[in-house]
């Protein structure tokens, strides 16, 4: 995907006299031969007012015209205001968001919708600059298909004062999830480890030699198909969650990556896990007062529910 190129045009020194095309760029203009290959098959290179093969060679004083287009950083931030990503409270020290499905928090290979660092960049916030450039601020995640309440540092002593307490878990992290069936017991605490699934790099699953993983649940409402279920995460691994109820044959409803029924999910209307983030409590970076920060269900998820209540 190119963004802009860059335009040079150069007479061959007598040095590079009889080297081939790509040889004589490579030397020009500090690219690999490998590039400098590329851009002649893709026809971005002149020699003498002709497109270049890259075996012709070069004689002194013939004008090498190069159009070198500039590669879109799959990392980059692009400023972006995302619909439906709403400010629940916003200081010196932090701003705290309701992440909307769909969105990813910061921009990763492979990932080209919008992100909330997107967002707050597009929305003129100022973010910490600590973390990697594409991340600056965040001290925490929630997955694409994951909606709810999340926090990003403002200041470098926000962000440095909010990594040590997630790190140290002295943050309380909050979600709903309705999952199918009914956990037995109806309240209890999984440690399993996590690591990446064996058979599919997209996945993780519980492995014995997976990162210590601790999630306490508690049955908030029994359905005939699903129950409704407060969880609260002691560790932070990603899809934790999910991986852990699919582990205890409870999968989140809607959640086929993880082994959910795709009937039950098309009756309910889902298009992605039943997975909320409803609160999140910390001491705040600056006053030191304990915040505690909430997030309604979203329209999907709530009409999910509905319908789990009145199956029959």
């Amino acid at each position: 995907m190119s963004t802009s190129a860059d335009h040079r045009i150069l007479p061959v020194p007598e040095g590079l006299a009889g080297e081939r095309v790509d040889a004589a760029m490579a030397r020009l203009f500090g690219l690999s031969r490998t590039r400098a290959a590329d851009l002649i098959a893709a026809g971005h290179v002149e020699l003498d007012g002709a497109t270049a093969a890259k075996s012709d060679r070069v004689v002194p004083g013939a004008i090498l015209d190069v159009t070198i287009p500039v590669e879109a950083d799959p990392l980059a931030v692009v400023p972006e205001v995302v619909e439906g990503i709403k400010i629940i409270h916003d200081d010196n020290a932090i701003v705290v968001i309701d992440k909307p499905v769909g969105v990813a928090v910061h921009p990763s290979p492979g990932w080209t919708g919008p992100t909330v660092v997107g967002h707050l960049a597009g929305a003129g916030f100022r973010i910490s600059t600590s973390g990697a450039s594409e991340r600056q601020g965040i001290v925490q995640r929630l997955d694409v298909g994951t909606s709810g309440v999340m926090v990003i540092c403002k200041s470098e002593h926000a962000y440095s004062v909010l990594k040590n307490a997630f790190r140290n878990r002295t943050v309380d992290k909050t979600y709903h999830a309705l999952v199918q069936g009914h956990p037995d017991p109806l309240e209890g605490t999984i440690d399993a480890p996590i690591g990446r699934h064996p058979k599919a790099d997209y996945k993780f699953a519980v492995m014995a030699d997976g990162r210590h993983s601790v999630t306490h649940y508690e049955t908030l409402e029994a359905h005939r198909f699903a129950s409704l279920l407060e969880i609260h995460l002691e560790t932070g691994r990603t899809h934790q969650i999910r991986v852990h109820m699919a582990a205890l044959k409870h999968p989140c409803v809607g959640d086929l990556t993880y082994g959910a029924d795709p009937t039950l999910a098309r009756r309910c209307g889902l298009e992605r896990q039943w997975l909320h983030a409803v609160r999140l409590g910390f001491e705040h970076p600056d006053s030191g007062e304990y915040v505690e920060y909430e997030s309604p269900y979203p329209d999907d998820l709530a009409h999910a529910l509905e319908v789990i209540r009145d199956a029959h």
